[in-house]
C-alpha cells in the first residue's frame, strides 16, 4: 500500500521522542514493500530547535547516512498542494502536532471523496491536560484514531471525538535500540530525558537526584530545556549533565552505563495509566536493568519486578539501585527478562502488523473512491470495543 505520513518532523528529535517510533515503523513499512511519503513542517520547532543546538546542522545533514531509506520532505503549510500531496494515497497517517487547520483541511479531502483511510495519531497526553486544544480539532471525517493507550482510546470515544479508535503504543526500533556489547563502563547511571514543564520536577529529586547524591554514584543525564535551577540541583547532585543527545546514540549511553531509571511525567501516572512512553521501550531494549518511580502498567505490557524493577519511594529508589549496582545476577536477569519482553512484543514490527490490520479492518487494501458520510461520530457500543491488545 501506498502511504503519506503527516508528522512534526522525522529528522529531528529534539524534544520529540516520537521521532524514534515514527522512523521504526517508516523502516518497517518499507521493509514490507509498502511505499511511504513522510511531510514535515519546514518550521516545526523541533527542527528549529534541532538547528540551534551547536550538532544539530551536522546532525541534520548526515541524516541520510544515519538512516538509509528515510526521506522527509518538508512543506509549507501556506503553500502545500494538498492535492498532490495525498494523490495516489491509501492510507495517511496525521499526528496530533499538525496545524490544526491542516488537520481540518486533509479531512475535508476524505469527505469530498478521498480513496485514502484516514488516521489521526495521538501520542501526547494533551486529551487530558489540554482538552480544549485537542477538542478544536476537527476529526469528523476520519476513519479512526490511533492512540498511545487504552485509556486515551476510551476517552477518545466518550468525548464523541472519534467514531472508531484503537490502542496503539509506542515500541522499539530494535534495528537501531539494541545491546551494545563490550563498551567500556564511563559511569553508574544514566537518564535520557527532558526535564518538562515542571509535569515531574518533585519526582526527579525524589526519584534521581536524591538517590545518586546520596548513594554517590557517578552518573550522567541527557535532555533539553533545563532551566538554571535545574543545572543547579544536576551540580549540586554531583550529576554530569550532557545536554541534548540524538536519540540513534543514545544505546551507546546506555553501553557504557550499568543502570538506569524511567520518571514518567505526573498527567501519565495520574490521568493515563498504562501508557509507558518511549522511554522504557528504549531502554529494555537495549539490555539495561531499569527502575521506575511508580506508574502502573494497567495494561499488562510488562512483568514489573522481572522486566524492571518498581521504587515506591525515593529511599526505595536508593535501595534498589544499590541493589543493582552491586549484585551483577539480579542486573543480568533484569536486563535479559526486559529484553525478551520487547523482542517478543514492542518492536517497531509488531506496531506494522497491527497497523496493518486496522488497515484490514478499514478496508484500505480492497475499497477506492468511497468518501465518508457527512454525519457526526456515533460512540456506538461496536466502537467501543474495538482495539488492538
Amino acid at each position: 500500500m501506498r502511504f503519506v505520513i503527516f508528522c512534526h518532523s522525522l529528522v529531528s528529535c529534539w524534544n520529540h521522542g516520537n521521532a524514534h517510533f515514527l522512523r521504526g515503523i517508516v523502516r518497517e513499512l518499507q521493509a514490507q514493500d509498502h511505499s511511504v511519503r513522510v511531510l514535515e513542517p519546514a518550521d516545526g520547532w523541533s527542527r528549529a530547535n534541532l538547528l540551534a543546538e551547536s550538532a544539530g546542522p551536522e546532525t541534520l545533514a548526515s541524516f541520510g547516512r544515519t538512516f538509509p531509506g528515510l526521506v522527509s520532505e518538508t512543506y509549507d503549510p501556506a503553500t502545500l498542494n494538498l492535492d498532490e500531496a495525498l494523490d495516489g494515497a491509501d492510507v495517511v497517517l496525521v499526528h496530533e502536532w499538525t496545524d490544526p487547520a491542516l488537520v481540518a483541511s486533509i479531512g475535508r479531502k476524505r469527505a469530498a471523496g478521498g480513496r485514502f483511510r484516514l488516521l489521526f495519531h495521538d501520542t501526547h497526553h494533551r486529551v487530558v491536560s489540554k482538552p480544549e486544544e485537542m477538542a478544536a480539532l476537527d476529526l469528523s471525517a476520519y476513519d479512526g484514531v490511533l492512540a498511545f493507550g487504552e485509556v486515551l482510546r476510551q476517552r477518545y470515544l466518550e468525548l464523541g471525538w472519534a467514531g472508531r479508535a484503537w490502542t496503539w503504543h509506542e515500541a522499539a526500533d530494535t534495528a537501531l535500540f539494541h545491546p551494545l556489547p563490550g563498551q567500556p563502563v564511563e559511569g553508574d547511571l544514566v537518564w535520557v530525558g527532558n526535564w518538562g514543564d515542571g509535569e515531574r520536577t518533585t519526582e526527579l529529586h525524589e526519584y534521581l537526584l536524591d538517590p545518586v547524591r546520596n548513594l554517590g554514584l557517578t552518573a550522567r543525564i541527557h535532555g533539553v530545556r533545563y532551566p538554571g535551577e535545574a543545572l543547579s540541583a544536576l551540580a549540586e547532585s554531583g550529576i554530569a549533565y550532557g545536554g541534548w543527545l540524538p536519540n540513534h546514540k543514545a544505546p551507546m549511553a546506555f553501553a557504557r552505563h550499568r543502570v538506569t531509571v524511567h520518571v514518567p511525567r505526573r498527567p501519565y501516572v495520574e490521568a493515563l495509566p498504562g501508557i509507558p512512553t518511549i522511554r522504557v521501550f528504549e531502554a529494555l531494549a537495549c539490555g539495561i536493568p531499569l527502575i521506575c518511580a511508580p506508574w502502573n502498567d494497567a495494561e499488562g505490557l510488562f512483568q514489573p519486578g522481572s522486566d524492571y524493577l518498581v521504587a515506591r519511594d525515593g529511599t526505595a529508589m536508593a535501595e534498589l539501585l544499590r541493589v543493582v549496582l552491586n549484585d551483577r545476577d539480579i542486573a543480568a536477569s533484569l536486563a535479559r527478562s526486559g529484553l525478551d519482553t520487547i523482542r517478543r512484543r514492542h518492536t517497531c514490527a509488531h506496531r506494522v502488523e497491527e497497523l496493518l490490520d486496522v488497515c484490514r479492518t478499514l478496508g484500505a487494501h480492497t475499497l477506492q473512491n468511497t468518501p465518508v458520510e457527512n454525519t457526526p461520530f456515533q460512540n456506538t457500543a461496536e466502537s467501543v470495543k474495538e482495539g488492538i491488545a
